[in-house]
C-alpha cells in the first residue's frame, strides 16, 4: 500500500501505521462562533478543537473554498491557537500526570511549580522534551510568549488537580516573569508522588 498509494508507513510495536504531517494550525474556522458564545451566553461552555480538529486548507485560486488535507492537527497546538484567538488570560492543559519535571524518572526528579518560557527553552524541557509532554510544553510556551496580556499564564497538570493547578498548589505554571526563572515544588518526603509515566506514542490526552 505504501508503494501503490505513496504513503509513509512506520512500525508501531508489532504492527504498522500510516504517518502524515502535523503542521501548526494557522486558522480556526469557527473561532467567531466560540467568541459569540463567550460574549453573549456566559452560562454556556463551548467545546472546540476536539481531537485537534479536521485539517483543511484554502485553495490558492479560490480562498473561500476549503480543501481537505491528509494531516493531523496536534490538539495542544490547536488549543494554544484558540486561547490566543479568544484572548484568554489562562491556558490550562490537563493530563493524567503531573506538571513538568527535571530529571524525570530519576531518584532526584523534582517538579517545577512555576517557570518562564526562557528557562524551558534553555533546557530539554523545551522543544526536545521526550514523550507526549513535549507538544504540551511547546503549546504552553507559545501561548505565554504570544499573548497580548503580559500577566497571562499557562499551566500543565493532572485532571484531578484542576482546582489546585489554578492556585498553583499542583502542576506547573508557565509565566513571563518568575523569580529566579524557576521555582521548584517542595513536598514532604513521604508525600512525594511518583512522576507521571510519559508515553512515546502520540499525545492521547484530551
Amino acid at each position: 500500500m505504501a508503494e501503490s498509494l505513496g504513503w509513509i508507513v512506520k512500525a508501531d510495536g508489532e504492527y504498522f501505521r500510516r504517518v502524515v504531517p502535523s503542521p501548526p494550525p494557522l486558522e480556526i474556522l469557527q473561532v467567531d462562533a466560540v467568541k459569540t458564545i463567550l460574549e453573549h451566553a456566559p452560562h454556556l461552555l463551548p467545546i472546540a478543537c476536539g481531537g485537534g480538529g479536521i485539517p483543511v486548507t484554502r485553495v490558492p485560486s479560490r480562498p473561500q473554498t476549503l480543501q481537505g488535507v491528509e494531516a493531523v492537527i496536534d490538539k495542544d497546538a490547536c488549543g494554544s491557537k484558540l486561547a490566543l484567538d479568544i484572548e484568554a488570560d489562562r491556558f490550562i492543559i490537563l493530563t493524567d500526570g503531573g506538571g513538568i519535571w527535571k530529571n524525570f524518572g530519576k531518584p532526584d526528579a523534582k517538579e517545577m511549580a512555576a517557570v518562564t518560557p526562557e528557562y524551558l527553552l534553555g533546557t530539554k524541557a523545551g522543544k526536545n522534551f521526550p514523550g507526549s509532554m513535549g507538544p504540551k510544553i511547546e503549546a504552553a510556551i507559545n501561548f505565554v510568549q504570544n499573548s497580548k496580556n503580559p500577566d497571562a499564564w499557562a499551566a500543565i497538570g493532572d485532571l484531578k488537580d484542576a482546582e489546585k493547578i489554578v492556585s498553583n498548589e499542583e502542576g506547573t505554571i508557565i509565566r513571563k516573569e518568575v523569580e529566579g526563572s524557576v521555582i521548584w515544588r517542595e513536598r514532604e518526603e513521604d508525600d512525594t508522588p511518583k512522576p507521571p509515566k510519559l508515553s512515546k506514542d502520540p499525545p492521547k490526552y484530551g
